[in-house]
């Protein structure tokens, strides 16, 4: 096949890509953190505040991912985004836009393993956030960062 490689050939290359130079485990690192941060803000709102658990896990994961932005920002993605403010907020507000996937992914599985199985929400939640992790790498690190690039 002429013309630089099937497209699988081309997908491989990607794939390589997005995880190469430890991007990968220093993303999986910041998702640590957002994670810490996502479970400390649902306590609180589901515990404290008795806010419902869709609208605490809504507002727990936007914190989340404005801290995971700005590590992101800094140390797993630091060569990809250009310098300036404009750049720096259209990057957060690309962020917070590809975001939504794993938010969707994450929120779907918490409320489907709570409200349909019985799962006791912070698992449920773990559980999402997993799930959600691939979506958000794979976005973050195409839309946001344009890695692939």
């Amino acid at each position: 096949m002429s013309g630089g490689g099937s497209t699988i050939d081309i997908l491989q290359a990607r794939l390589r890509s997005l995880a190469s130079g430890g991007r990968l485990v220093r993303f999986a690192t910041v998702g640590l953190v957002g994670t810490t941060i996502d479970f400390a803000v649902l306590i609180s709102l589901v515990e404290h505040w008795e806010l419902p658990l869709e609208l605490a896990k809504i507002i727990a994961v936007e914190a989340a991912i404005l801290v995971m932005f700005v590590l992101n920002d800094r140390w797993t993605f630091s060569q990809w985004g250009r310098d300036g403010y404009r750049s720096l907020l259209a990057r957060l507000a690309t962020s917070n836009a590809v975001r939504l996937g794993g938010l969707t992914v994450a929120t779907v599985v918490l409320s489907a393993l709570v409200r349909v199985f019985g799962v006791p929400y912070l698992l449920a939640n773990a559980v999402g956030i997993a799930c959600g992790f691939v979506v958000n790498f794979l976005a973050e690190s195409y839309f946001t960062w344009s890695v692939h690039e």
